[in-house]
């Protein structure tokens, strides 16, 4: 599957913020195979989803750096597309710490903002944002129309940074697309534990012979695999001029949507009927910034760049399961 223009990408500077996390770095890898000219940008902070890992092979800078403090003049000058990735992602970590939440991901998406003004003023931004802070949906499927009404800390410190971002094109006319991501899934994925997505720690827990513990159960979701997602920030990017396309927020689904228990019940079956599960009650903590059910309407997306999700959910989380088993020990920790 082609995921983006060569001609589009061929030598053209490219800043990857959050580049050793999760989508970042599969982005990485998409961006060198076109011919792009990569620096991925990482805090590597711990709690995080960067893995060393993840940029194996890939044949791009990675640069050790907090956006809190870096030096980034140097990084972004000349940069012809920012894919802003790096974030703080864990709800209950924004919920112990609102003040270190909203420096990762807004503060810190200020500095990256005022400093882009001055050595890279054309350059297209293409921001990864997120489906939480719609909270809990008041109607199915959820478009861009639907109120914003964060549900923790953290939804508040993501809302605020992506709307410095459209600042920049309402304002200065910078060409700037925000995608509102649902869940995300793939390799390189965080399987530690479930910082980033709940489905990390289910894969884990399959792959170790280990039961996995199902929150609720009937809560819906709609799923993307990291392949269609990567195809979606690099359209966005090569059509940012477009008039259908710049300056939007638009979000992105996946897979049609299904149950936890299903999804639980289709990860078994994708390794070949072995694991099993518990379902459970949310914890206290969790349960009053639980969304319930979400599933995201991508009409807008679809429309305005032609992209469409082409991984069934049964074929992701085969290959999912796939590449995990073979490097279980440099992601399980």
């Amino acid at each position: 599957m082609t995921l983006g223009s060569p001609d589009f990408w061929r030598r053209r500077r490219v800043l990857v913020t959050g580049g050793a996390g999760f989508l970042g770095s599969n982005l990485c890898h998409a961006l060198a195979g076109l011919g792009a000219r990569v620096t991925a940008l990482d805090a590597m902070l711990p709690d995080g989803g960067a893995n060393p890992a993840n940029l194996e092979g890939a044949g791009v800078m990675l640069v050790r750096g907090d956006l809190r403090e870096t030096e980034l003049h140097s990084l972004c000058q000349g940069v012809e597309v920012l894919f802003n990735m790096a974030a703080q992602t864990s709800h209950m970590g924004g919920q112990r710490d609102p003040v270190a939440d909203l420096a990762i991901n807004a503060v810190a998406q200020v500095r990256l903002v005022q400093v882009m003004r001055e050595v890279a003023p054309k350059a297209v931004v293409v921001h990864a944002s997120t489906r939480q802070f719609y909270g809990r949906p008041l109607s199915l499927p959820v478009d861009e129309f639907h109120p914003v009404n964060p549900p923790d800390a953290n939804g508040v410190s993501k809302w605020a940074g992506e709307q410095y971002w459209m600042l920049e094109n309402r304002v200065l006319g910078r060409p700037v697309v925000s995608l509102r991501l649902t869940n995300c899934y793939g390799p390189r994925l965080r399987i530690a534990d479930a910082r980033q997505t709940f489905l990390g720690i289910w894969i884990r827990r399959v792959l170790e012979d280990a039961p996995f513990e199902v929150w609720g159960g009937s809560q819906l979701r709609d799923l993307a695999y990291v392949d269609d997602v990567t195809r979606a920030f690099l359209l966005a990017a090569e059509q940012a001029d477009r008039p259908e396309v710049a300056g939007r927020v638009f979000n992105l689904g996946g897979a049609p949507p299904l149950s936890l228990l299903e999804l639980a019940h289709l990860l078994i079956a994708a390794n070949g009927g072995r694991g099993r599960f518990e379902t459970r009650e949310f914890p206290p903590d969790r349960a009053p910034i639980d969304i319930g059910s979400y599933h995201a309407d991508d009409r807008a997306f679809r429309a305005a760049t032609g992209w469409a999700p082409m991984v069934p959910l049964e074929e992701g989380l085969r290959r999912s399961l796939a590449w995990y088993r073979e490097r279980l020990a440099d992601y399980a920790f």
